[in-house]
């Protein structure tokens, strides 16, 4: 029987963002899916889960699924690598300090959590664990109303010139992200009102965006 080692929460993240940087190096990962954006979505991820622990407080037996979960989301993501094989190279990177259980749960959730996948298939049925999931997937869905990581998205990956990447980013935003609130995409009430918070600052880039081009 494998015995886990213990590692404090400090030191379980920094371990994780040492792994988004080594594989987005190995992967050609651009910056739009690599350190800032797994930064991002763990800021939102520890926001999220900060305005929920009062009223569920057994998410502290889940806060290394959660922050683990959001920092190393994208190191298995379709578009860089194979998915299947990138979730099982990272719980494999955690497993000297994570449980199999828990390991499992991380890989449900990041194997879950794409935009795509939830359009697609609904949300999975992760019982306990459901909040830690909706957490972890709002944190991202919350990133994405970042117009310019949507445009440097287009012109690292696809090669596309600014004004191409901005004019796809733009279409995507009015079939996808704006389309995120109406969907009802966020549970959490923190992810509700920041969520319009950014549907709105988006709308106002994007018009002076409009104008500069």
């Amino acid at each position: 029987m494998k015995i886990i080692s213990t590692m404090l929460m400090t030191n379980l993240i920094d371990y994780g963002f040492k792994y988004v940087i080594n594989t987005s190096k190995k992967y050609n990962i651009d910056e739009s899916h690599a350190l800032k954006h797994s930064m991002e979505v763990y800021n939102y991820a520890k926001k999220i889960y900060e305005s929920e622990i009062v009223s569920n407080p057994y998410l502290e037996e889940q806060k290394e699924i959660i922050y683990l979960s959001a920092i190393g989301h994208d190191m298995c993501d379709k578009k860089y690598m194979d998915e299947k094989e990138g979730i099982i190279t990272y719980q494999n990177y955690l497993s000297e300090f994570i449980s199999p259980s828990n390991l499992d749960i991380i890989g449900k959730i990041i194997g879950t959590m794409s935009y795509s996948k939830v359009k697609m298939n609904g949300f999975p049925d992760l019982g306990e664990y459901q909040l830690a999931y909706n957490i972890v997937r709002e944190s991202d869905l919350l990133s994405a109303y970042d117009i310019d990581r949507c445009v440097i998205y287009g012109m690292y990956h696809d090669n596309y010139d600014y004004s191409k990447a901005l004019s796809i980013a733009i279409d995507l935003f009015e079939t996808r992200v704006f389309n995120m609130r109406k969907d009802k995409l966020f549970k959490t009430d923190f992810s509700k009102r920041e969520s319009l918070k950014l549907h709105k600052k988006a709308k106002r880039d994007i018009k002076n965006l409009q104008k500069i081009t």
